[in-house]
């Protein structure tokens, strides 16, 4: 079997070789033409099609330390899977060997000291549904699918972030097989200058194999739901959204998206597959007080309808996952936000109104308050001054419609670029963006290549948002 090694070249790999990592693997270890190699490789955005020369799905550290060491004996390059929901598709490599640790899903909690460890391999639903059975929870994403891993290692934010921070705010500790096999264990104490890279610095410098985080008390039962107005109204909401969310309390988050309407039961059938703006609407504390909160937002323009109550919070974790399905074509353009101008809000109006497909849509996710207390040196993730984070996500089905769509987010996301503050969320660049992560980075960049010099001087991480060691 031929595979692609770190430069680029082939190396020829025998199979008593490839039986070698076979038999010292826990986990199976899948080749080109297995039954299961098709549906592991395959990831949330169907835009990757990549075919690694192995698979190795790993069950343990060890696991991944032999892989690891297997991978670095012969020079090969190397992708890492957790959730496989990263949009840049880095999970997975052409020709190489692919380390996936989708298997490993366990999450162990300590309902007394309140915290977590959870395996690689959690998507945010493994989590969530673990923590929640103690009335616990962590700043995690909005979609149950998402992997914990990439998303704690790119930053993480989400419903519960004004309140309690972004994810890796809650990290307390992680164990990562460095790119030379040790399993180093890292915290504020131990191998601090490793955690720290490890907080935002995503997976530039080693496979964390377990997470260790703080948890937080939330729900069972939350106060969430949609407020939708009808399109021809976006700039008196978007604008009111923008100022009523400068002061809103911590406890309360509320996000902005505009799309054309999914079939939802509680919109009129004439809206469906109109362009509409949708307030999305997340309160921590008591249900009681956050519905007087939330009562400003239905006078900012005519309501086609609402669907807003007390849910489970694990139900609301789901509330988008099928807007947001595997197997679709997906292209993702971001921006960092410290407010929302009038000529943001004009641009956006204008994209919304020309979308390339009815899965299209632009979000503006409002984090601020605990996010920005944080000093931007702390940990490699340095926006502490974005106070919002705008997405254009565009979606689609067919490779016809490629050129088209991505040129659409493209251009908005250069029109929109005036109004963009300094850095960017790096799980968020797509996967033709290795330019924007120095800017990405921003004030900790420098550092954190110096720190990959010291962990992986030869890049043997570099399936990732990569940040170079030279």
């Amino acid at each position: 079997m031929k595979a692609k090694t770190l430069n680029g070249g082939e190396i020829e790999l025998k199979p008593d070789t490839i039986d070698s990592l076979r038999t010292r693997l826990r986990g199976p270890l899948l080749l080109p033409g297995d039954t299961s190699y098709d549906e592991a490789r395959q990831i949330w955005n169907a835009m990757i099609d990549r075919r690694p020369a192995m698979i190795a799905r790993c069950v343990s550290p060890e696991d991944v330390i032999t892989a690891v060491g297997f991978a670095r004996e012969h020079s090969l390059l190397v992708s890492i899977r957790g959730g496989g929901h990263n949009i840049a598709g880095n999970a997975v490599c052409d020709g190489g060997l692919m380390i996936d640790l989708s298997l490993m899903k366990s999450v162990r909690v300590d309902p007394v000291a309140r915290r977590a460890t959870v395996e690689p391999g959690c998507t945010l639903a493994d989590f969530d549904a673990a923590a929640q059975a103690h009335g616990l929870a962590t700043p995690l994403g909005i979609n149950s699918t998402t992997g914990v891993a990439g998303l704690t290692l790119g930053g993480g934010f989400g419903w519960l972030s004004r309140k309690y921070g972004m994810t890796i705010d809650s990290l307390l500790s992680a164990d990562v097989v460095t790119a030379d096999g040790r399993r180093v264990h890292t915290s504020d104490s131990e191998n601090a200058d490793l955690f720290w890279g490890l907080r935002g610095g995503g997976g530039n410098f080693g496979i964390v194999t377990s997470f260790e985080f703080q948890l937080h008390p939330v729900g069972p039962d939350v106060l969430s739901g949609l407020i939708v107005f009808p399109f021809d109204q976006a700039k008196q909401v978007i604008t009111q959204f923008a100022r009523f969310t400068e002061t809103m309390p911590d406890e309360l988050n509320v996000w902005m998206i505009t799309r054309k309407a999914p079939p939802l039961p509680f919109l009129p059938a004439d809206v469906h597959g109109k362009e509409i703006v949708a307030l999305a609407i997340f309160y921590t504390d008591d249900p009681a007080v956050g519905m007087k909160l939330i009562a400003p937002l239905r006078s900012f323009g005519m309501v086609l309808g609402e669907h807003v109550g007390v849910q489970p919070f694990t139900a609301w974790e789901k509330a988008f996952d099928p807007l947001l399905t595997p197997g679709s074509r997906n292209y993702w353009k971001s921006h960092n936000l410290v407010q929302l101008s009038d000529g943001l809000i004009d641009t956006v109006i204008k994209y919304a109104g020309a979308l390339p497909t009815a899965q299209t849509e632009i979000f503006i996710g409002t984090i601020g308050a605990q996010t920005t207390r944080v000093a931007s040196e702390t940990m490699a993730y340095s926006s502490r001054d974005a106070n919002y984070v705008m997405n254009v996500h565009c979606r689609w089905e067919s490779a016809d419609d490629d050129d088209r769509c991505i040129a659409w987010a493209r251009e908005f996301f250069s029109t929109s670029q005036p109004f963009a503050s300094e850095g960017a969320y790096v799980n968020f660049l797509t996967q033709d963006e290795g330019g924007r992560v120095a800017f990405a980075y921003g004030t900790t960049y420098n550092r954190l290549v110096e720190l990959k010099k010291k962990y992986d001087p030869a890049n043997f991480f570099r399936m990732n948002q990569n940040i170079k060691p030279a």
